[in-house]
């Protein structure tokens, strides 16, 4: 009994302890407020789109231009992971394109981020509207 009033008697003195509460204190804030490590470390999320598409072509036109970084196999799968980013200069936005191992007619590409200018083959067919619009209206 003894050790068992001793220990209870130090459970409460640890707990009650200022340094002891201020350091879990400490913890608990460095993680929510986005700390060196934990799950408060992550940054905030872009927005993420998944598109799947019917295609014999697994790299699909979308209008961007893209250069493509890596390729990794994919468990279960055997058609590996493509790995594309914007090759515009200001542009952080990436996408995946991964064949389906279910049904492999179906592409899925996902797009992480939104791109922060305009698209460059739209730009291309407006191009000779926009300059016969110029000149129409120079006259």
């Amino acid at each position: 009994m003894v050790n068992g009033r001793a220990a209870g008697a130090a459970a409460p003195e640890i707990g009650a302890g200022s340094s002891s509460g201020v350091g879990v204190g400490r913890d608990q804030e460095t993680k929510g407020k986005g700390g060196a490590r934990g799950r408060g470390s992550r940054k905030a999320s872009r927005p993420r789109f998944a598109f799947q598409t019917k295609s014999e072509n697994d790299v699909l036109d979308d209008g961007y231009r893209w250069r493509k970084y890596g390729q990794k196999a994919v468990k279960n799968s055997a058609f590996p992971r493509s790995y594309y980013r914007c090759t515009h200069h200001t542009c952080n936005v990436k996408k995946q394109v991964q064949r389906l191992a279910k049904d492999t007619s179906i592409v899925v590409t996902t797009y992480e981020g939104v791109h922060n200018h305009p698209c460059e083959k739209l730009m291309e067919a407006l191009n000779p509207i926009l300059r016969q619009l110029q000149f129409l209206s120079q006259l």
